[in-house]
C-alpha cells in the first residue's frame, strides 16, 4: 500500500520538477527579459483567475430569472417579480430590484428613480470590468518587451560575431540568434493566450450591459404604457356600414 503511494505521487513531484527546471533554463538563457515576462504573466495569470471567481460567483449569463421578473412585472405581478430578484448578486438582478423597488416606493417620480437605477448600473459595469485593464496592458507589453528583448539578443550576437573576426563560427551566431528569438516567443506565448481571455471576459460584460438596458426598458416603457396608453372608443371608429350610410 505504501508504495502504490509513492508511486502515485512520484509522477507529480517528477512533473513539478522539470517544470521549475525548464522555467530556470528559460530565464537563463533569456536573460532579465525572460524573467521579467514570467513575473508578467503570473500578474495576468492572477488576473484571470479572481475574474473567473467573481463572474462564478455572480452567475453571470443566467438571465432566465431576469427575463421571467420582467414578464410579470409587465403582467401586473409586481409582488412576484419583485421576490424573484430580490437579494440576488447577479447584476442584471440586482439592477431589476432596485428599479422594481425605487418604483414602488415612488411611482410618481419615474425621472429620479430612472436616474438612480443608471447609477447602480453603471457602479455594477464598472465592478465586472475592474482589472480588466491589467490583462489589457499584458496584451500590448508582452510582445513588445519579448521584440525588446530579441533586438539585445541580436546586438549582442552580432557583437560577439565582429569580436570574432575572420575566425568567426556561423554556429556561435546561430546560437546568439535562437536565444534573442526565445523572448519574443515567451513574449507571444503570454500575449495571445491573455487576448482570448480578454475578448470572452469583455463580452460576457457587454452581454450583462445589453441585458440590463432590455429588461430596464420593458420595466419602465411597459410601465408608461399601461399608464399613458388607451384605446380609442368605439364609436369615433369609422366602419363600414356607417361609410356606407353616409353615401
Amino acid at each position: 500500500m505504501e508504495d502504490t503511494g509513492a508511486n502515485a505521487i512520484d509522477p507529480v513531484g517528477g512533473w513539478l520538477e522539470a517544470t521549475i527546471g525548464n522555467l530556470l533554463g528559460l530565464v537563463s538563457a533569456g536573460g532579465p527579459i525572460v524573467a521579467a515576462l514570467l513575473v508578467l504573466s503570473v500578474f495576468v495569470l492572477t488576473i484571470i483567475v479572481l475574474k473567473l471567481w467573481q463572474y462564478a460567483r455572480l452567475g453571470l449569463g443566467a438571465n432566465r430569472r431576469a427575463e421571467r421578473a420582467s414578464a410579470l412585472w409587465i403582467a401586473g405581478d409586481k409582488a412576484a417579480a419583485l421576490a424573484l430578484v430580490e437579494g440576488r448578486r447577479n447584476p442584471v438582478l440586482k439592477v431589476l430590484a432596485h428599479a422594481m423597488r425605487g418604483l414602488t416606493a415612488a411611482p410618481e417620480d419615474e425621472g429620479r428613480v430612472r436616474e438612480d437605477v443608471e447609477r447602480i448600473a453603471l457602479g455594477e459595469l464598472a465592478s465586472l470590468r475592474a482589472y480588466l485593464r491589467g490583462i489589457e496592458a499584458t496584451v500590448q507589453v508582452a510582445p513588445l518587451l519579448g521584440l525588446f528583448g530579441t533586438v539585445l539578443g541580436m546586438i549582442d550576437a552580432f557583437r560577439s560575431l565582429q569580436s570574432a573576426g575572420a575566425e568567426a563560427d556561423p554556429a556561435i551566431l546561430a546560437g546568439g540568434i535562437w536565444v534573442a528569438l526565445l523572448t519574443t516567443a515567451v513574449g507571444l506565448s503570454i500575449a495571445i493566450p491573455a487576448a482570448l481571455v480578454l475578448y470572452w471576459f469583455e463580452g460576457l460584460v457587454e452581454r450583462q450591459r445589453l441585458a440590463m438596458e432590455t429588461k430596464l426598458t420593458g420595466i419602465f416603457t411597459g410601465r408608461i404604457s399601461e399608464r399613458t396608453i388607451e384605446p380609442q372608443p368605439a364609436a369615433r371608429r369609422p366602419t363600414l356600414t356607417a361609410v356606407g350610410n353616409a353615401d
